[in-house]
């Protein structure tokens, strides 16, 4: 699995933060960025959790199907 933050959108609530630091930060502009290029299976369930719980919407999930 891949995530994406559209920073068009990311309102810099920190809730994805508060969800799984080890996948995102906060940038110096106070929006999110994400510090993976893919994230371990072990850590999807978290990044669901994330993207739904997402006020702005702006975490993008996709499947990495280029094993």
């Amino acid at each position: 699995m891949k995530v994406q933050v559209n920073s068009e959108i990311c309102a810099g609530f920190g809730i994805c933060l508060g969800i799984a630091p080890e996948v995102f930060e906060l940038h110096d502009d106070g929006y999110a960025i994400v510090l993976v290029s893919k994230v371990n299976p072990e850590d999807e369930d978290a990044m669901r959790r994330a993207a739904s719980q997402c006020p702005a919407q702006a975490i993008i999930l996709s499947d990495d199907s280029s094993h």
